[in-house]
């Protein structure tokens, strides 16, 4: 295992089996935990905890049928070639095969309920955007997903303590400009908040996201105080 191995002892077990349920790791990332899916048995216990504790979050939204054209397309994919049709005996029957598939379709299910617009016409380019927030040294992390549809930031907490006397505030980070609050994090493993109208078109240009350690009720100089545990880009989903 290298210096590199996403999966390394560098990076928290728990927080990786998360962020490979929630889909935010990068497709090599991605791979690698898949594999070790399939060779490790206890991070496979954490990963299969992982779907269970995030599963409810879909319970309240109806199944949508998928349109005609995209059984048509998957159709197309899989049947158009004779190579493909023996390539699929293997495929049908590989463990990994399914374990990846089960794994990567909750995980799109997660980001669904996060940014809930099954069925609806597609948004702007660029609303609905996601980062996950770390920081070295610090075992502080979040996913957020900005959508810019609803002007709301939702916060997915997976890791870290917070001591009673303190709060995590988010801020917009832009260059060399001053950071701007998006608000207090409320406690719990899920929060939302309404950016100011002013931010809203930063961030839908993919902006920084950052949290800081701050006293009780938040930052009392309208900037930063205490230090970042936890920052990150919003990309798109």
């Amino acid at each position: 295992m290298t210096a590199s191995d996403p999966t390394g002892p560098e990076r928290d077990d728990d927080v990786l089996a998360a962020e490979y349920v929630l889909g935010v790791l990068s497709a090599g990332e991605r791979q690698a935990v898949a594999q070790r899916v399939e060779q490790d048995p206890a991070f496979a216990r954490l990963v299969d905890a992982w779907e269970g504790r995030l599963s409810p979050l879909a319970a309240g939204y109806a199944e949508v049928e998928a349109p005609p054209s995209v059984k048509a397309a998957i159709d197309r994919r899989l049947f158009t070639s004779s190579a493909a049709q023996q390539d699929r005996t293997g495929l049908w029957s590989s463990l990994a095969f399914w374990r990846g598939l089960a794994a990567a379709a909750f995980a799109a299910l997660v980001l669904a309920v996060a940014v809930p617009y099954l069925g609806a016409p597609p948004s702007p380019p660029q609303m609905e955007l996601v980062a996950s927030l770390t920081a070295e040294g610090s075992d502080v992390r979040y996913v957020a997903v900005y959508d810019g549809v609803r002007n709301e930031v939702r916060l997915s907490h997976l890791a870290g303590q917070l001591a009673s006397d303190k709060d995590f505030e988010l801020w917009l980070i832009e260059g060399k400009d001053a950071p701007v609050s998006i608000g207090v994090v409320p406690a719990g493993s899920t929060a939302q908040l309404t950016p100011p109208v002013l931010v809203r078109e930063k961030l839908a240009q993919g902006a920084v996201l950052a949290i800081s350690l701050e006293p009780k009720g938040g930052s009392p100089t309208g900037q930063p105080t205490g230090p970042v545990v936890a920052a990150g880009d919003l990309n798109d989903i």
